[in-house]
């Protein structure tokens, strides 16, 4: 008899965490799940709220479950978040919480992949970004993220540690506060205006249903362990062309008015992935195409 593999997912009441639960669970994992939120999430078979800071706590969790492999995306993640101590609290301490508490198991895991993030990069480079960029983090969540990827090195020789450097995604149920959902979201309620930054800047957006896909199958790929992967679709868009999409998909024409308090000094006019390693790594890997994430989005069950 074959047995199931088991799969914790810190975070998982969040964004990615849920779609990450959902992924797993599809593939045959008995999942666990950890993190901060109340209730219960879909393709969870056991969840417990725990905080990260607090380490007995998280290691009772990673003693009860014992993971064949781990997703850790628990994190403070919105750069405009108001508490600048709370990233290096939860980013960092958290983190080493989680990795301390998994080397010190009998078994070991088969993966475990970290959720860093291409804010790491910064905004000094234009162009391609390929994982031998020099780093150059310009605010304190891209700060705490590399301070994490540092302190993940140190347990390189205990664990089987695979490190994502995620662009930008998105996808249903998406907050608000980040670009493409309140873009999606006025043209949803047929809004007349939206008030943005700059529009003609472009950047590589994914879709969250690819992000975890790919999560999944690097856990699944030995080669993939000791690496640092760019987990993005290879291509560039403007804000421009995604209300361009929107207005084809929907039919609705909004007027945009650029509010210069969004507008950033010297920002940088093209950022997108290179994908090269993660399709070396991936057979076969295809992202999903940004004008289909945004019809999903649009549709009228994913309100």
């Amino acid at each position: 008899m074959t047995r199931i593999r088991k799969a914790l997912i810190t975070g998982v009441h969040g964004f990615t965490g849920r779609y990450m639960a959902m992924e797993l669970a599809d593939a045959g994992y008995c999942v666990f799940g950890m993190g901060a939120g109340t209730g219960s999430v879909a393709g969870v078979d056991d969840y417990r709220q725990i905080d990260l800071l607090d380490a007995p706590a998280v290691q009772a969790v990673v003693e009860d479950c014992r993971p064949d492999v781990v997703v850790h995306l628990a994190a403070v993640a919105f750069v405009g978040h108001g508490d600048a101590d709370a990233f290096y609290r939860v980013n960092l301490l958290g983190t080493r919480n989680l990795l301390q508490a998994l080397a010190s198991l009998s078994n070991r895991q088969d993966a475990v992949l970290l959720a860093s993030s291409a804010n790491v990069y910064g905004n000094a480079s234009e162009g391609i970004l390929s994982e031998a960029v020099p780093p150059a983090p310009a605010n304190d969540y891209a700060v705490s993220k590399l301070a994490m990827e540092y302190m993940a090195k140190l347990y390189m020789n205990r664990l089987p540690l695979v490190i994502t450097r995620p662009f930008n995604y998105t996808g249903a149920g998406q907050d608000e506060r980040f670009l493409v959902p309140k873009i999606v979201a006025h043209f949803r309620r047929k809004a007349p205006i939206i008030e943005l930054g700059n529009i003609e800047v472009w950047r590589d957006f994914g879709d969250v249903r690819m992000v975890v896909r790919a999560y999944r199958q690097l856990l699944e790929q030995n080669s993939a362990v000791g690496q640092t992967v760019n987990v993005c679709s290879g291509q560039a868009h403007s804000l421009h062309e995604i209300l361009d999409m929107c207005k084809a998909i929907t039919g609705h024409d909004i007027r945009v008015e650029i509010n210069s308090a969004f507008v950033r000094e010297n920002e940088v006019r093209v950022l997108r992935g290179d994908d090269t390693r993660l399709r070396t790594l991936l057979a076969g890997w295809q992202p999903i195409e940004l004008r289909d994430t945004l019809r999903w989005m649009l549709a009228d069950d994913a309100a």
